[in-house]
């Protein structure tokens, strides 16, 4: 399809939401055959058994690091090696208004916003880098973030104050008390405040931050407000439009399970126009432009901020890795993740390790954060690997000394107790 014809059809497709059953793709047959779980039963082994027979993710080691990176399952990564051979063969980009329309359809579908105002992106730093260079800051505003952010949400925004002079106003997560975390942020805006970046899921210790609550704080206020939703979307159900915020970033690649180098860019609609697209080329605008004139528009989506030549063969694995969740159902996946954390944080308790995610059942994520007295992460991390295949992720950020346990749909009560049987040998070191 040539580019003049892919924005008049993108333009006009974006609108609608196509029901899911419209959408499957012939490489989600093998995820129709899975039978839909009991929502009353959170730890039916035999489904979620049925879920890991889906990926090909070895059985040689638990993998517990999707807080890192994502395993696809095979229907989304058959989706990606069709699309290159398919494209391959006539050496063509493969960029379609259908493929980007419907694969963004099940994104809304995942975001809980319209697909108009989704932008594909390579990763969640990309959208972070975005949002922080496109917004109308001058020296001297003040931005307020967490301790606990990713460095690929730090660097940019530390990037900007050494370059342009903003102001970087930093408060720590309090892992007990959601209401203080409010508090800490609400202390911290002056008249000069003129954005918030904060994470939604802490990729630190798990804590799910009042994401909501924080949009309603400065809902009357003239602050902008971006979300870090990369351990987020995929764990969980999610509203962006709920959150209130004007930008939401996440990745394809972790808990969302498409492949690597995909992410999401949500901008609201009504803030389009005020996050500057800042790196532009074919199909950020209408498809007319005129070098002697100067007449251009940018694409009335949030399409706009997509440039260049990009990977369809990844667009459309990660299709197939929406479909593939969104069949299992986002709620189920989300109760299947959350019982597993609650009875690893539960074990971790009992064997006395210091557990530095929140307690809280509904601010802890399916991400723990423990540590033991005495045994650094540096010593722990490689244990756990060694002597009990473990793939864990040693924590740093936020001044932590602890090691993170991500639980996915392909992970079960069994990893769990595996954890515990490590970390019950860690103590003896």
């Amino acid at each position: 399809m040539i580019r003049r014809d892919f924005f008049k059809t993108a333009a006009k497709g974006w609108g609608s939401l196509a029901a899911l059953g419209a959408v499957l793709t012939p490489h989600t047959a093998q995820a129709r055959t899975l039978k839909l779980p009991d929502q009353r039963d959170t730890h039916d082994e035999e489904f979620w058994s049925a879920v890991r027979q889906q990926f090909p993710l070895t059985h040689d080691r638990v993998y517990l690091n999707t807080g890192g990176l994502g395993a696809s399952p095979t229907v989304s990564i058959q989706a990606l090696k069709d699309k290159v051979d398919e494209l391959e063969e006539i050496s063509e980009t493969g960029h379609t208004a259908e493929l980007w329309q419907t694969t963004k359809e099940r994104a809304g579908l995942a975001l809980g916003c319209d697909p108009g105002e989704i932008a594909f992106t390579r990763n969640t730093t990309e959208g972070a880098n975005i949002v922080c260079n496109g917004l109308p800051l001058q020296r001297g505003d003040e931005v307020i973030t967490s301790s606990h952010e990713h460095v690929g949400n730090t660097m940019t925004w530390l990037a900007r104050q050494k370059r342009e002079g903003i102001i970087l106003k930093v408060f720590d997560p309090d892992t007990q008390s959601a209401r203080n975390t409010l508090d800490r942020i609400e202390s911290l805006i002056t008249p000069r405040t003129r954005a918030i970046s904060v994470s939604h899921v802490t990729c630190s210790t798990g804590q799910i931050l009042p994401v909501r609550q924080i949009g309603q704080l400065i809902a009357d206020r003239d602050i902008y407000y971006f979300v870090d939703g990369a351990q987020a979307p995929g764990m969980m159900p999610v509203d962006v439009h709920e959150i209130g915020c004007h930008a939401y970033a996440t990745s394809g690649h972790k808990w969302l399970l498409g492949p690597k180098g995909t992410g999401l860019l949500y901008v609201r609609r009504d803030a389009l126009d005020l996050i500057d697209a800042r790196f532009v080329g074919a199909y950020s605008g209408t498809g007319h432009f005129d070098i002697r004139t100067g007449e251009f528009q940018f694409h009335p989506t949030a399409q706009r901020y997509e440039y260049g030549t990009v990977s369809a063969p990844l667009i459309a694995g990660l299709g197939a890795a929406f479909d593939f969740s969104l069949q299992i159902g986002l709620d189920a996946i989300w109760r299947h993740n959350h019982a597993l954390a609650t009875a690893l944080k539960d074990g971790l308790n009992n064997l006395g390790a210091r557990v530095l995610s929140p307690q809280r059942a509904d601010e802890h994520s399916s991400m723990i954060t423990f540590k033991l007295d005495g045994v650094g992460y540096k010593t722990l991390k490689p244990f756990l690997t060694e002597k009990f295949n473990l793939r864990t992720r040693g924590i740093y950020e936020g001044g932590l000394d602890g090691v993170r346990i991500s639980l996915h749909l392909y992970n079960s009560l069994a990893d769990v107790g595996r954890v515990l049987e490590g970390v019950e040998a860690a103590q003896k070191l």
